[in-house]
């Protein structure tokens, strides 16, 4: 078995000896990797749809790991109890998503310590929940496969999250210098948690290319809003403008930071 370049990043962010959960785990093909591999103890994996579910089940009979990898139906962390698992990863869904189910499953987090987490989009919702909630975000890596761009995003709960968070959201200047246009420019904790404060730091040439692509849409966006006569229409089409001149500002820095 060979795991796709996304899942081999989640494969290799498991802690050694894990217990864990993949939620939403479709053809389990992630728990039957790792404990296979010896990368993890135990595995749960847990999926809501039937089709998955029997392709889950049939993939774990097929590799003899029953004793060791149980596949579940529920909805979200239902499907472990609390202290069962260490870690849980979750991946190829909304941020949105991610965050109701982490929302929704808190009283099943006792014990976790790590939560490899792969949106699919809405990312800044996934890292607002875990700021919100004091998990402390340990990595951050972004990549293509496939023609797609993906990010993985890894927190662990450790003590002291909260000042922890407070340094790695803190407010970053890009640029010095008195008569430079730009001195004021800075990543701010909403852009912090926009672009994650990881990858901004790292300013990959994926990274670079999802955030052009993106400015390129919302450029798009801000056409099209901005041609309505309606106020609500206008104050939205100033609201794109900013963003659009804010993610330019920071795109154009970032390299020079790098470096």
């Amino acid at each position: 078995m060979k795991l796709s370049s996304r899942l081999q990043h989640i494969a290799d962010r498991l802690p050694p000896g894990c217990r864990f959960a993949d939620i939403g785990s479709d053809h389990a093909l992630l728990p039957v990797w790792a404990v296979k591999h010896e990368a993890a103890l135990s595995a749960v994996a847990g999926e809501v749809n039937d089709g998955p579910l029997k392709a889950a089940k049939r993939q774990v009979a097929e590799a003899g790991l029953g004793q060791r990898i149980a596949v579940r139906r529920g909805d979200g962390l239902q499907v472990i109890d609390s202290g069962e698992v260490d870690t849980i990863t979750i991946a190829g869904m909304g941020g949105a998503l991610i965050a109701s189910i982490l929302e929704a499953g808190q009283d099943k987090l006792a014990g976790v310590k790590r939560l490899i987490l792969q949106p699919n989009v809405g990312e800044e919702l996934v890292r607002r929940w875990l700021l919100d909630h004091d998990w402390y975000v340990t990595d951050e890596t972004i990549l293509e496969e496939d023609g797609k761009i993906y990010e993985i995003i890894t927190a662990d709960a450790v003590p002291d999250a909260s000042k922890l968070n407070e340094e790695l959201y803190k407010e970053r200047p890009l640029q010095q210098g008195k008569d430079d246009a730009a001195s004021k420019l800075s990543l701010t904790k909403e852009l912090l948690l926009l672009l994650g404060p990881r990858l901004a730091a790292e300013a990959s040439d994926v990274f670079l290319e999802k955030w052009n692509s993106e400015i390129v849409k919302l450029e798009r966006i801000h056409h099209s809003v901005a041609a309505s006569q309606l106020s609500a229409s206008q104050d939205k089409a100033q609201e794109l403008s900013l963003m659009i001149k804010q993610l330019k500002g920071v795109l154009a820095c970032l390299p020079k930071v790098r470096r």
